[in-house]
């Protein structure tokens, strides 16, 4: 997978598609990505003891990785990438400027 926790995502398809966010957590087994501020919902939440009240908290849901694309921190365009190997070290590079990320 060339997208990992931290990276900055531009989404390109959905309710919040060309939205920018960070990457905070991702689900390989199943293919989903969770990104800062995107696809957040609103979620009921019961009171865990009695002198508590009920609240509505809002939750980031995760989506397909699919709809995202990586943005080049050089170049700051949505791009995909690109792996290069050189002296046995493996390193994503920018398909457009093909800066290291």
């Amino acid at each position: 997978m060339k997208i990992k926790k931290g990276d900055k995502v531009k989404i390109i398809s959905g309710k919040d598609k060309g939205k920018e966010g960070k990457v905070i957590k991702i689900l390989q087994a199943t293919g989903r990505i969770s990104v800062e501020g995107i696809n957040v919902y609103k979620k009921h939440v019961r009171p865990k003891r009695q002198e508590e009240k009920g609240e509505v908290v809002s939750v980031t849901r995760p989506f397909s990785f699919s709809n995202v694309m990586l943005v080049c921190p050089a170049c700051g365009k949505a791009t995909r990438g690109a792996f290069s190997v050189e002296d046995a070290k493996k390193t994503r590079i920018c398909k457009k400027c093909g800066a290291t990320i």
